[in-house]
C-alpha cells in the first residue's frame, strides 16, 4: 500500500474510533477530500491515456450462459467485434474448477485447475478447458482487451472427505448468539485434488483451514454455522446478521497462515502463467478487508505494475461502501450498487420516479472515480439471488447514463448486450425468462463514447422526468454531445453544447428531426416519452453511416 493510501486508512480509523464524530459522515467528508486531493494522481496510474481515453467493462458472461464447454471458444471468436464496438476490458467468468461441468464457478473446488484435470466428474468446466482459455486470453490481447479474473476467495465446496473435529454451533441469522456446547462434528473439508496431483501446489486443505461450516453429518438436520475450535470470526466484514463472516460451504480462514500463503501463490501464478491485468473479487463483504488490501499490494509488487481491483460489497448503503473504500486506502474501486437500486426502481416507477434523484446515494456522485457502474449482474438477473432487474423499457435510459456520462467506470452486463433465454426453477415453481439484446443501441452510445463523450460536463438535472447533460469536447476529442431522456412523456430542455450554429442528429433514431444551435451554443433538445435520445454533430454521424 503506497503511503497516500496508508494514510487515508489511517484517517479512516481515527474517525471510527472518535466517539465525537459520526462515522458515516466523517468518511464519507474524508474520502470526497481524498478523492479531490490524490484523484488526478490515481486516475493517471490507471490508464495509458489518463486524458482521452474512455475505457468501457464488459461482464462477458450470465448465469445461464451455455455450459457446453464452448464458452471461452465463442469470447476467442467475439473479441476483434467487442474491441471494434469500443469495449476495453473484460471481467470473465470464474474459470476454477467447481462441483461439476455446470457450475457457474462460485462453488469454489480447485483454484488451479481451470479445465485441465479430470475432476469432479469433468475435465473442463462450464466454459471450456485450459487450452480454451488460454487461447481466449490470447485473442483478448491480440484485440487489446484487458482481462479481469474472478477470485472467489470466501469458500470452498464439493470436498473429497469429511474430518472430524470440534466446533460450536451459531444461529445462523445472530451469529453472536450460541446455540450449544462445543462438540465434534464431521465436516467436508478435506480437499486431496486427487485429480491434479499435486502440480501448481501440493497443498491439500483441512478442517484447521477453515473457520466455520454449515453442515455437521452427526446432526444433519441442525441448523447452525459451525465455528471452528481455534478459530475467530474475521472483523471488518459486515455487519450484517451479527457478524457476516460466514457465507456458505466451508469458509476460509484468512488468518491462518497457509491459508493467505496459498492464496498469494494462487494469485501469482495466475499472472505468470496468464498475464491477467486485474481482478474482479467476490463477496468482499464477508472477507476481512485487510487481508485484500495485503493480497493486492503483495501482487503488485511481484509484478512491478499496478492491477485494476474491483470488489463486489453487495450493500445499497451508501455509507458502507465509502467505509471500505477509506478502509482500503482506495486501492479497489467497489461497483455501484445503489446506483443499479435505483435504476431497478425508477424502471418500476412507470414515471413516478423522480429522476432529478437518480444518482442520489449512489458511488457515481460521492466516489466516481472508484465506482463501476452497471444497469445488472449475473445476480440480479431474473430467478437469481439478487433477483431486482431493470426493466427492458428503461435499460436504454440506463445504459446512457452510465456509458455518455464523466462518473465511474461502466460495466456492459453480457445478458443485456446479447439477450438470455433460459429456464429455472425458484420458490418451487418453474419459470421461463427471455432477456431482450440492447446491442444495436449500447453499440451506439459506445460509440458516442469512444468519439464524443469528453471534456467539461454540464448538468440538466432538473425536472421529475426529463433530464440531460452536454459533453462539450476537449482539445483532443473537439466534438460535443447532448443527452436528454425522459421516464414519463416527451420532454425537451434548453442545454449548452459550446458549439454555434451546428446542425446536430439523434443516433439512437427515435427523434428523427435536426436541431440546430444559436449563436450562443445552445439549442433546445428533444426525446420521445419513456426514451432517450442522444444528439451529436450531423457531420460527424453521416461520416459514421
Amino acid at each position: 500500500m503506497s503511503p497516500v493510501a496508508r494514510q487515508l486508512k489511517t484517517q479512516a480509523l481515527e474517525v471510527f474510533r472518535d466517539p465525537a464524530q459520526d462515522t458515516a459522515s466523517g468518511v464519507a467528508a474524508l474520502l470526497r477530500s481524498w478523492l479531490q486531493r490524490e484523484g488526478p494522481a490515481t486516475a493517471a496510474r490507471r490508464s495509458a491515456e489518463p486524458t482521452e481515453f474512455n475505457g468501457t467493462l464488459m461482464q462477458w458472461f450470465h448465469w445461464y450462459s451455455e455450459a457446453d464447454g464452448g464458452h471461452w471458444g465463442r469470447l476467442a471468436a467475439e473479441a476483434p467485434a467487442l474491441a471494434s464496438a469500443g469495449i476495453t476490458a473484460l471481467w470473465l467468468p470464474p474459470a476454477t474448477k467447481g462441483g461439476s461441468g455446470y457450475d457457474v464457478g462460485y462453488g469454489t473446488y480447485d483454484l488451479f485447475d481451470l479445465g485441465e484435470f479430470d475432476q469432479k466428474g469433468t475435465v473442463r468446466t462450464k466454459y471450456g478447458t485450459r487450452a480454451d482459455y488460454e487461447a481466449a486470453l490470447q485473442a483478448c490481447r491480440e484485440h487489446g482487451l484487458q482481462v479481469y479474473v474472478d477470485v472467489v476467495f470466501n469458500h470452498k465446496l464439493f470436498a473429497d472427505a469429511e474430518e472430524e473435529f470440534q466446533a460450536t454451533p451459531f444461529d445462523p441469522q445472530d451469529r453472536t448468539r450460541k446455540l450449544g456446547d462445543e462438540r465434534t462434528i464431521s465436516a467436508w473439508t478435506h480437499y486431496r485434488f486427487d485429480g491434479r496431483g499435486g502440480r501448481y501446489s501440493e497443498m491439500q486443505w483441512h478442517w484447521y483451514h477453515f473457520d466455520a461450516v454449515d453442515y455437521n453429518g452427526f446432526e444433519r438436520d441442525y441448523q447452525a454455522v459451525w465455528q471452528v475450535k481455534g478459530a475467530l470470526r474475521e472483523h471488518n466484514v459486515a455487519l450484517e446478521k451479527g457478524n457476516y463472516d460466514f457465507l456458505m460451504g466451508a469458509d476460509l480462514n484468512l488468518n491462518h497462515p497457509e491459508v493467505r500463503g496459498e492464496l498469494k501463490h494462487w494469485g501469482r501464478w495466475m499472472l505468470d502463467s496468464f498475464g491477467v491485468d486485474g481482478f474482479r473479487l467476490d463477496a468482499i463483504k464477508h472477507i476481512a478487508s485487510d487481508f485484500f488490501v495485503d493480497w493486492v499490494d503483495h501482487l503488485e509488487q511481484h509484478v512491478q505494475r499496478d492491477l485494476f481491483v474491483v470488489g463486489e460489497y453487495w450493500t445499497y448503503d451508501l455509507a458502507s461502501l465509502q467505509w471500505y473504500l477509506a478502509n482500503t486506502g482506495g486501492a479497489m474501486s467497489l461497483f455501484d450498487a445503489p446506483l443499479h437500486l435505483n435504476f431497478h426502481q425508477a424502471s418500476l416507477g412507470g414515471g413516478q420516479y423522480d429522476m432529478r434523484r437518480l444518482r442520489d446515494g449512489t458511488l457515481m456522485k460521492e466516489a466516481p472515480l472508484l465506482a463501476v457502474t452497471l444497469v445488472d449482474n449475473h445476480d440480479t438477473q431474473p430467478l437469481q439471488a439478487l433477483e431486482s432487474p431493470v426493466q427492458d423499457w428503461f435499460k436504454p435510459l440506463a445504459y446512457a447514463f452510465i456509458l455518455l456520462r464523466d462518473e465511474g467506470y461502466p460495466c456492459i452486463f453480457h445478458a443485456d448486450y446479447y439477450g438470455a433465454t433460459y429456464s429455472d426453477s425458484k420458490n418451487g415453481q418453474s419459470y421461463s425468462v427471455s432477456m431482450a439484446s440492447h446491442r444495436g443501441l449500447i453499440d451506439r452510445f459506445l460509440l458516442a463514447r469512444t468519439q464524443c463523450a469528453y471534456g467539461p460536463q454540464y448538468d440538466y438535472l432538473d425536472h421529475f422526468n426529463t433530464i440531460g447533460w452536454t459533453r462539450l469536447g476537449s482539445p483532443g476529442h473537439p466534438l460535443a454531445l447532448a443527452v436528454l431522456m425522459s421516464d414519463g412523456p416527451a420532454g425537451s430542455k434548453w442545454m449548452e453544447v459550446g458549439k454555434p450554429h451546428t446542425r446536430f442528429r439523434d443516433l439512437t433514431g427515435h427523434h428523427p428531426a435536426v436541431i440546430s444551435t444559436n449563436a450562443h451554443g445552445w439549442a433546445e433538445w428533444h426525446c420521445q416519452g419513456g426514451s432517450v435520445s442522444v444528439w451529436v454533430e450531423e457531420s460527424w454521424w453521416e461520416e459514421q453511416q
